[in-house]
C-alpha cells in the first residue's frame, strides 16, 4: 500500500482536521444548549464555564489550521496548471475535472463554493469565542447573546461540512496526487 506525500496531505486536512473539527462543533453545539438553557434554575460551575471557553479557543485554532492548510497547501496543488501537451492529467486535478463535462460541474460548482464556505467556519467560530468569553456569566440571562453564540458555532458547523462534502467528492473524482511515494505496506504474493 502507498500513498504520495500530497495523498497524505490531503488527508491529513480532511480526514484529520476537518473531521476533528466536526466533531468538536457537534459537541459545542450540545453544550451550549445543554449548559445554557432559558431559564435554567443551576448556576453553571465556572470549571465548566472555564472548559467551555478552551474548548471555543481549541476549536478555532482547529479551524484556522485546516482552512490555511487547505488554502496554502492544497489548493496550489489542486490548480497546478498542466504544461502544454499534457494528456495524462492525473497530478493536474483542476485541468482533468475540466477536461470531460461530466466533472466540470465539480470544478465549477463544487471547488468553488469550496473554497469561498471553508472561510465561514473559522471566522465565525473566532466570532463565537470571542463573544462567549466577553459575556460568558450573562449568556443565561440574555436569550440575544445566547442565540448569536449559538448560530455562529451552527454557522461555522454547517461551513464545515459542507466544505467537507465538496472536499471528499472532489477528492473522489480528481484526487490531488504527486509528491514522493511513501510506502506504507508491502503485500505479500498469495
Amino acid at each position: 500500500m502507498e500513498m504520495t506525500t500530497r495523498g497524505i496531505w490531503t488527508m491529513v486536512h480532511g480526514m484529520g482536521f476537518g473531521a476533528l473539527y466536526l466533531l468538536a462543533c457537534s459537541f459545542a453545539i450540545v453544550e451550549l444548549c445543554r449548559r445554557y438553557k432559558p431559564h435554567s434554575l443551576q448556576p453553571i460551575p465556572t470549571e465548566d464555564e472555564a472548559f467551555l471557553g478552551r474548548w471555543l479557543i481549541v476549536m478555532a485554532v482547529v479551524a484556522w489550521i485546516t482552512v490555511l492548510t487547505g488554502a496554502y497547501v492544497i489548493y496550489p496543488w489542486y490548480r497546478a496548471t498542466p504544461p502544454a501537451g499534457t494528456s495524462v492529467l492525473n497530478a493536474f486535478p483542476q485541468a482533468l475535472l475540466k477536461s470531460n463535462p461530466s466533472t466540470i460541474g465539480w470544478h465549477a460548482i463544487g471547488m468553488e463554493w469550496k473554497e469561498h464556505v471553508a472561510w465561514m467556519a473559522p471566522i465565525s467560530i473566532t466570532m463565537a469565542a470571542a463573544v462567549f468569553f466577553r459575556y460568558r456569566r450573562c449568556l443565561t440571562n440574555y436569550p440575544q447573546l445566547r442565540r448569536g453564540v449559538l448560530i455562529f458555532v451552527f454557522t461555522s458547523f454547517a461551513s464545515a461540512g459542507i466544505a467537507g462534502f465538496f472536499g471528499a467528492e472532489l477528492n473522489k473524482h480528481a484526487p490531488v496526487e504527486g509528491g514522493g511515494t511513501i510506502k506504507l505496506m508491502q503485500g505479500g504474493e498469495r
